[in-house]
């Protein structure tokens, strides 16, 4: 006897019916109305502070604060994640090509270099970093923090990226490898040639939201002396005495940035979805034309 599903049914599991829909849209009321509750009262709270007297407020009026602290703050967070992720990039690309390698002892390295960098949180890595590299001299002191944030977040997102790179070529059809291997390419120009290109842009979005988590944890480096954004916030905030309005206004600007970096990995996902269903079909008088005029096969009329 066959089974008619829902037109909502899925292959993981059954559309809701009725009860489960009230219920549902039940929990979904309840939620959002305990959400705004501690919403309200975190309002009254700061009101009842003096949070939101204009006094506050007013030193974000004046250009001097942007100018002294909010803006170079900002550039040092941009900055620092900015190189963070072109280096990580290029590690990222070569972890994952060596986790690929036909050597053992090649991926057994990249393996291992991955599997530690993923593990060891950013913040640890930072510090790690700051006590070695201050402890030697490496750098100069000026330098200093900063070079710890980006040495930390290249060894945790080129980390992350290489996976990303290495699921990307995996997802490869397997035709691509072996019509490289019938051209008499070898594995380095097939990598860098055929598979790579394409393991990059199907893993676009993904590669974008990593960069989002690599702007939010630049905000890190304040625990080494890093005067970046929320640093910077923090040090206007001594100055004028309003520390919450400061972590509002930083709060607002990284949200503002990272949801505008957010939406442009959802537009490249797009984008990608939709030039993948978009397969030109040619016409068979056109081929025949084609092929006796040695035009191109496509998008002729």
């Amino acid at each position: 006897m066959s089974e008619h599903k829902p037109a909502g049914a899925t292959v993981l599991y059954d559309a809701p019916g009725p009860k489960a829909q009230a219920r549902n849209r039940i929990t979904a009321v309840v939620f959002l109305a305990i959400i705004a509750a501690i919403a309200v009262w975190v309002i009254i709270t700061l009101a009842d502070n003096d949070q939101f007297v204009g006094e506050k407020w007013e030193p974000f009026t004046y250009w001097s604060t942007w100018k002294g602290y909010i803006l170079p703050g900002l550039w040092r967070t941009v900055a620092a994640a900015a190189v963070s992720i072109v280096l990580a990039m290029a590690l990222g690309a070569v972890l994952g090509i060596g986790r690929l390698s036909d050597h053992l002892w090649v991926r057994a390295v990249a393996g291992t270099l991955i599997e530690v960098f993923r593990a060891i949180p950013v913040l640890i890595l930072m510090v790690f970093t700051w006590f070695l590299l201050a402890k030697y001299g490496v750098v100069p002191s000026s330098q200093l923090a900063f070079t710890a944030v980006v040495i930390g977040l290249t060894l945790y997102n080129g980390s992350v990226i290489a996976e990303i790179i290495r699921s990307g070529i995996n997802s490869l059809p397997k035709g691509q490898t072996e019509a490289s291997k019938a051209l008499g390419l070898r594995k380095g120009q097939m990598m860098s040639i055929i598979l790579l290109p394409q393991a990059v842009t199907a893993m676009l979005p993904a590669l974008v939201s990593q960069m989002v988590i690599a702007l939010k944890d630049s905000a890190l480096g304040y625990i080494i002396g890093y005067s970046e954004v929320i640093r910077s916030g923090l040090l206007s905030s001594a100055r004028y005495g309003n520390y919450i309005p400061a972590l509002i206004v930083i709060a607002i600007i990284m949200i503002l940035i990272n949801f505008g970096l957010s939406s442009l990995a959802t537009y490249l996902e797009k984008r990608l979805r939709t030039g993948r269903r978009k397969v030109q079909t040619a016409d068979p008088d056109d081929v025949d034309i084609a092929a006796s005029e040695n035009l191109p096969t496509f998008g002729t009329k």
